[in-house]
C-alpha cells in the first residue's frame, strides 16, 4: 500500500517538474534565500526546522519507542533509524516537488500551509491524462498512510493499557477508541461551535491548544527524557543503551558520542522547548510570558530532578506469566507467543529493550525475555 503511494507521489513529482513556470518553483523549494532567514531570524528558522523534526518522527511521544521494542535483534538499531530517516526525507521532498512547483505553475501562494493539498494537487490533477484516475488512486492511498499514522500513534496508548493494566488488546481498543472519539470533539467544533475559545491568547483556536500541548509539550518533553533514560543510572544506563543498540548487524551507534549525548543533547532540547514557551506567550504581556516561562522551567527541573535524584528502594517484580505479544499488525511477533523464554532481571525505565514487553517506571524488574538459544 505505501509502495503503491509512493509510486504515485514520484509520478506527480514528475508531472509537477514539467509544468510551465515549475523552474522557478524548483528554484523556490531548493535555493535558500539567506536575506529572509535573516529577516526571519536564523534561530528561529533552526527552530521551525527542529520542531519539525520532532514531529515528523513522533520522538517524543513513544511512537519510535513502542515500534523498536517490537523489532528483532538481526539488525542494529542505528541502521534501522537512519533508514527511517532516509524513507521520510525522501518523502518528504517528493511531496514538496509535488506542490511547490504546482503552485508557480497554477498561481497558487506556496504558504498556504497544509490545504496545500487540497488546493494545488486538483489542479495537478485536472491538467493532467487520467487524471481522475490518479486523484482518486493518489487519495484514498493517502487516506490509508493517515490511518497508518493513527495507528503508530495509537499503540503508545494500547500498549500502555496492556502492559501497566494488563488489559487485552481488545478491550484497550474498544475503550480508547470511545475516549478518543470524545476526546476529539473539542477539535472538531474548534474553527465553528467553539470558535469563541480562545485558550492560549487572542485569535488562539482549540487546534492551537492541542498543537501547542504536543509541539511544544509532548514532543521536546518525551524527548528528553527518553535521551536521560538511555545515558543515566537511574534510567537504562549508557552501557546498557550502547549494548541494546548495537546489536546485530549493520552501523554500529559510536561510543566517542556520549559526552554529547549526555550533556549537549538535553541542552539543546531544553533551549528547543523554552523557545517554544517564548515564541507562544511573548506577544500576550511580560506578566503572562513570565507566568508561563516559570510553569515551562518548573517542568524541566521536575525532570531533570528525577533523572538526576538517587534511586530508592528497588523494587523486583517477578511476572509469573509470559509476556504474549498478541499484535495484529506484526506477523514476525505474532509467531513469538509460543516461543521459549527465560526469567532474567534486568534494569528497565521505559518500553524500550526489544522483545521485552515492559513499560514501567522501575528502578529493576524481573521479566520474561527471550532464551539466549531462541532464534527469531
Amino acid at each position: 500500500m505505501m509502495m503503491i503511494l509512493i509510486v504515485i507521489m514520484i509520478v506527480l513529482a514528475l508531472h509537477s517538474l514539467v509544468l510551465p513556470g515549475a523552474s522557478e518553483g524548483v528554484r523556490f523549494y531548493l535555493v535558500p534565500d539567506f536575506n529572509n532567514m535573516k529577516d526571519y531570524g536564523i534561530g528561529n528558522v533552526v527552530f521551525a526546522a527542529m520542531s519539525h523534526a520532532f514531529f515528523t518522527l513522533s520522538v517524543g511521544i513513544g511512537s519510535m519507542e513502542i515500534f523498536g521494542s517490537y523489532l528483532n535483534k538481526e539488525r542494529s538499531l542505528l541502521s534501522e533509524s537512519i533508514n527511517v530517516v532516509l524513507l521520510d526525507t525522501f518523502v518528504a521532498l517528493t511531496a514538496g516537488f509535488i506542490i511547490i512547483p504546482a503552485c508557480f505553475a497554477y498561481g497558487v501562494q506556496p504558504d498556504a500551509g497544509p490545504s496545500l493539498l487540497f488546493i494545488t494537487l486538483p489542479n495537478v490533477f485536472n491538467h493532467m491524462a487520467g487524471g481522475r484516475i490518479w486523484g482518486c488512486a493518489f487519495f484514498i492511498f493517502m487516506s490509508f498512510a493517515a490511518l497508518s499514522t493513527i495507528i503508530a500513534v495509537f499503540e503508545s496508548i494500547i500498549s500502555f493499557y496492556i502492559d501497566l493494566g494488563g488489559w487485552t488488546r481488545s478491550q484497550a481498543v474498544k475503550f480508547n477508541i470511545i475516549l478518543i472519539i470524545i476526546l476529539s470533539i473539542p477539535a472538531v467544533l474548534g474553527y465553528n461551535v467553539l470558535s469563541g475559545i480562545q485558550p492560549i491568547g487572542a485569535n488562539s483556536t482549540i487546534m492551537d491548544l492541542e498543537d501547542f500541548l504536543v509541539s511544544y509539550n509532548l514532543l521536546p518533553l518525551g524527548s528528553l527524557m527518553s535521551v536521560l533514560f538511555c545515558t543515566h543510572n537511574n534510567g537504562w544506563g549508557w552501557n546498557s543503551f550502547i549494548t541494546e543498540a548495537n546489536t546485530g548487524l549493520g552501523m554500529k551507534f559510536p561510543v566517542w558520542i556520549r559526552f554529547y549525548m549526555t550533556y549537549i543533547l538535553p541542552l539543546i532540547i531544553v533551549v528547543i522547548y523554552l523557545k517554544g514557551y517564548y515564541d507562544t506567550f511573548a506577544g500576550q504581556g511580560t506578566a503572562v510570558l513570565t507566568g508561563w516561562m516559570i510553569f515551562a522551567l518548573l517542568l524541566v527541573g521536575i525532570i531533570i530532578y528525577t533523572a538526576f535524584a538517587k534511586s530508592g528502594k528497588e523494587i523486583n517484580y517477578d511476572i509469573k506469566r509470559k509476556f504474549q505479544f498478541k499484535t495484529w499488525f506484526h506477523p514476525r511477533i505474532s509467531r513469538m507467543r509460543h516461543r521459549s523464554w527465560q526469567c532474567v532481571e534486568v534494569p528497565v525505565y521505559l518500553r524500550t529493550i526489544r522483545g521485552c514487553g515492559i513499560y514501567r517506571h522501575l528502578s529493576c524488574i524481573s521479566c520474561y525475555t527471550r532464551s539466549p538459544d531462541y532464534n527469531m
